[in-house]
């Protein structure tokens, strides 16, 4: 058996990374694409690479030389590696391809170790790697019978999206035997060049076998294994994050700050959505009017405050509609002034954003991570704006109407803006349940500034909708000022529009996420060594006996499990100490969150 890879390309799309070096020369955690790929192919067994090269082929060539790589390399040439395509380099290898078994590998290939061995020691001859289709694939895929023959490959131009559920896509890695490659595959590989020229795919010729009766090729079908094809700069981060090494990979995932629907195997308990809305028929209705809201304009902000106004029941000039409530917060931190009053630890955006004002801290620490109204009400004495996240962000603590009222009481006969973030309180229990955003409260205390995310508590971060709503009409101006007049998009702006329509099912979503936060947060206090904090929110907030910390504890998730929890012990308020918050997903995902917890502290325990 050798091992046969094709690395003549150029990688035009990588940009700087292949600017004098070839794809297999590019780095992912600490070690090149072709470094990995040999260690794979010698786990197998295998004592013999051949490379097809072309461009920077003596850069390459001097990269292998200059290390020890105890493994037999030979090399075939392209000097047309510019104008022909990964046909014409196959076809060059065709004497290797006649004389042995052969493993054929594209060289921008990231995959884990085992997957060539496992590929060797399979009992068929002529395999093609594949795995079930995601979204974050590209290029050809197959179509297979239950007993994984193919029976079909499906380029580009053929693609269907309505078929996804039935294609699998070619990892490029695949395992000729010699007869196959000298009777079958070389004859129609010289053929179809000839007919077609040197500019093509060594698939399409594989399709040709996968319509001949009795065809001998077969797929190696992955399952939880970790591949990637690096084809530009956003693959390369994504494999870079996939493979990263302990020490980083936490941190990695940590640094896209979402997007987490690139990586498919993950499960994401750090951001903040509710799992139970929007409902299948809204989503129907958003779907129906794609095209519309793909090619037209959204409105400007004045109509944009209408449709929030019959979302929420007030009027109109009460209410102003952000890119998510961080466009809103982001511009209140440019144009507020002199002192404002935090609890830490907080959401940071409330820091990091409000530069124009001196904060004043207040640790919720000293009064275990609780709100002490008390002492809230003798901050008004001493500050300009008071900040109150409520339910807070991490802990969950929660302070009633009542409670927050007085707050608002206290705050209004000092002229101090009260900004309160009402982002999660949709799911605090039924019976505790309400909103400030009401036209009466607004009316009579201008120095309230209420703040929502849309995209949390309706289950719709993608679409970036935030909501700000006052009385003070000069703010709502000078805010109004700061933001561009289509600041959201037009699928946000019919969001809201119809979001009327489906209320009733808005509230049950919410009870449900109130049932399984119960639910959850009897779990994690039956777990060893980890302390569950009480929380109206669609969040729990955890801490660690010490045992072990919470980032060991949300590495080892995250590498072990595909689950991402948010690790608080590098936030302000949290210094030295281990905690984490997990956000309240379905109950089969909350299932998956505990068990996994449950076996990695069991495992460190008996370590």
């Amino acid at each position: 058996m050798q091992a046969l890879m094709l690395a003549a390309g150029m990688g035009r799309r990588m940009g700087k990374y292949t600017e004098s070096y070839t794809k297999c020369m590019v780095s992912v955690a600490g070690k090149t694409l072709l470094e990995r790929a040999i260690e794979s192919i010698k786990d197998a067994g295998i004592d013999k690479l051949v490379m097809v090269i072309g461009y920077e082929a003596e850069s390459l060539r001097k990269y292998v030389e200059e290390r020890d790589f105890d493994i037999c390399i030979e090399y075939v040439y392209n000097y047309d590696y510019a104008s022909t395509n990964n046909i014409y380099s196959l076809y060059l290898a065709k004497d290797y391809l006649q004389k042995d078994d052969t493993i054929l590998l594209e060289s921008d290939l990231i995959f884990d170790r085992h997957i060539i061995k496992d590929l060797v020691e399979a009992p068929q001859q002529n395999l093609v790697v594949a795995a079930k289709y995601e979204h974050w694939m590209d290029g050809t895929v197959v179509v297979l019978d239950k007993k994984k023959h193919i029976l079909d490959f499906v380029d580009k131009a053929s693609f269907r999206y309505e078929d996804v559920d039935k294609y699998y896509k070619t990892v490029n890695i695949y395992k000729f035997s010699k007869s196959f490659s000298a009777n079958q595959y070389l004859p129609f590989l010289e053929a179809y060049i000839k007919a077609y020229g040197m500019n093509q795919y060594y698939e399409q010729v594989l399709n040709i076998f996968a319509h001949i009766q009795n065809s001998q090729m077969s797929a190696y079908v992955l399952g939880d294994e970790n591949w990637y094809e690096i084809d530009d700069a956003q693959d390369l981060d994504i494999a870079s994050t996939i493979f990263a090494k302990d020490s980083q990979i936490l941190k990695k995932y940590e640094l896209h700050f979402g997007g987490y629907w690139r990586f498919p195997k993950v499960k994401d308990f750090c951001y903040l959505v509710n799992p139970y809305y929007p409902p299948r028929k809204m989503v129907d209705q958003l779907q129906y009017f794609f095209w519309e809201l793909l090619t037209q304009y959204p409105s400007g902000m004045n109509i944009q405050k209408m449709n929030a106004a019959s979302m929420f029941g007030v009027d109109g000039d009460y209410l102003l509609v952000g890119n998510g409530a961080a466009e809103i917060i982001n511009v209140l931190g440019k144009v507020l002034k002199g002192r404002l009053s935090v609890c830490i630890p907080t959401f940071n955006e409330y820091v990091r954003c409000f530069t124009e004002c001196e904060i004043r801290r207040i640790d919720s620490a000293e009064h275990g991570y609780r709100y002490d109204l008390e002492r809230l009400l003798e901050e008004a004495d001493r500050t300009d704006h008071l900040l109150l996240i409520n339910p807070d962000n991490p802990s969950g603590a929660f302070l009633s109407r009542e409670d927050v009222l007085c707050l608002l009481e206290k705050c209004e006969s000092k002229g101090v803006s009260l900004i309160l973030d009402e982002s999660f309180i949709d799911f605090a229990q039924k019976d505790v349940r309400y909103t400030l955003i009401d036209e009466a409260i607004l009316r009579e205390y201008p120095h309230l500034i209420v703040l929502k995310s849309i995209g949390k508590s309706y289950g719709i971060p993608g679409l970036r909708l935030g909501v700000m709503a006052t009385g003070d009409q000069e703010l709502q101006k000078i805010v109004r000022q700061n933001m561009a007049i289509w600041n959201i998009n037009s699928f946000a702006e019919y969001y809201l529009q119809i979001q009327r329509l489906y209320k009733k099912s808005y509230v049950a979503a919410c009870d449900q996420i109130a049932l399984q936060r119960e639910w959850m947060q009897e779990q994690l206090s039956h777990i060893e060594g980890v302390h569950a904090y009480p929380s109206q929110a669609n969040y729990i907030m955890c801490s660690l006996d010490g045992r072990i910390t919470s980032a060991k504890l949300a590495m080892l998730l995250i590498r072990d499990h595909g689950i991402l929890i948010k690790n608080l012990s590098g936030k302000e308020g949290f210094k030295g100490k281990s905690f984490f918050r997990v956000a309240v997903k379905s109950r089969e995902d909350n299932q998956l969150l505990i068990d996994a917890m449950r076996g990695v502290l069991q495992a460190d325990k008996g370590e």
